[in-house]
């Protein structure tokens, strides 16, 4: 299996984000260049990627199989405010040329949200600027990820995420995430009838990631909450069984699951599940206790 999770990229770069990915035990990972909220970024050095690559081919990590994550700030639904939507698009074309420094073959994007905009016109939107976007080329490809449809995001549906696929100049794919797919109204408890319709209205090579998340929320709420691996509405089982799934052995399979926190002296601590998480799924064996084992282990 494929798998990995979030992981920073701070002071170390790259580097950094192996050696954590490395010490959940994952052989995958994936990251933002900066802050996912702003844009400030620091340049990528040149040095620090080199060692990330040797310690990735030291541990049979295949950086083919690394994803990025484009920033939230980044809105290609509206265009409202021009100055913003351009914004929108020049700081994704920054960040597909950050990724194409470091060597990352996946850049996963929200398709948008169309605000003040009609659902058709947002796409069209979407499309106009992703077109922009590809007047440049970069050996980065776009992941398109299947959305929640809280508020008015875009591709909450796959027929939305087909049709951005089928307008747009270059080849795109897709990141499937499981709560977002959940919350939208999709079962992931029938993960094969799922998949039998992405490969009709999609096509199942597209899928090129999968954000492996249970869900706090029953079906089509529309929230986008994120639970612990089988603390949710979709369940251990459910969710072991997509990890699994050999149609997508080959695609990595990404943590996004919340920090277990706890309180010592009023101070509030929060731990990173995905090595217990990680290794859950590896071994399709539930844990019960998983959250107190995650809170004694970090305060040993």
């Amino acid at each position: 299996m494929i798998i990995g999770s979030h992981v920073s990229f701070s002071s170390e770069q790259l580097l950094g984000s192996v050696k954590e990915a490395l010490s959940y035990g994952a052989n995958t990972f994936m990251f933002y260049t900066g802050a996912p909220q702003n844009t400030l970024r620091k340049e990528i050095d040149a040095d620090l990627t080199t060692q990330a690559k040797d310690l990735m081919n030291e541990n049979n990590i295949d950086i083919t199989k690394v994803v990025c994550h484009a920033p939230y700030i980044i809105n290609l639904a509206n265009k409202q405010d021009l100055n913003r939507w351009q914004f929108s698009i020049d700081f994704l074309k920054q960040e597909l040329r950050r990724c194409d420094a470091l060597g990352i073959s996946y850049l996963v994007l929200h398709p948008g949200s169309a605000v003040v905009y009609t659902k058709e016109e947002a796409l069209e939107n979407i499309i106009e600027a992703l077109n922009q976007v590809f007047e440049e080329n970069f050996n980065c490809q776009i992941l398109l990820e299947t959305m929640a449809g809280k508020g008015t995001e875009c591709g909450s549906y796959l027929e939305e995420i087909a049709y951005l696929l089928e307008h747009t100049h270059q080849n795109m794919g897709v990141c499937i995430d499981t709560c977002h797919l959940n919350d939208a109204g999709y079962d992931m408890r029938k993960f094969d009838e799922f998949l039998d319709e992405f490969a009709e209205v999609i096509g199942l090579e597209k899928i090129k990631c999968v954000h492996v998340n249970d869900s706090k929320n029953e079906r089509s709420t529309h929230k986008d909450r994120h639970a612990n691996i089988g603390y949710g509405t979709i369940g251990f089982e459910a969710l072991s069984y997509i990890c699994h799934h050999d149609k997508l052995k080959d695609v990595p399979k990404i943590l996004e699951t919340p920090y277990v926190g706890m309180t010592w002296t009023d101070k509030k601590r929060l731990y990173p599940p995905y090595k217990y998480e990680i290794k859950m799924l590896n071994e399709n064996t539930f844990d019960p206790q998983l959250l107190e084992h995650i809170l004694t282990d970090y305060k040993r």
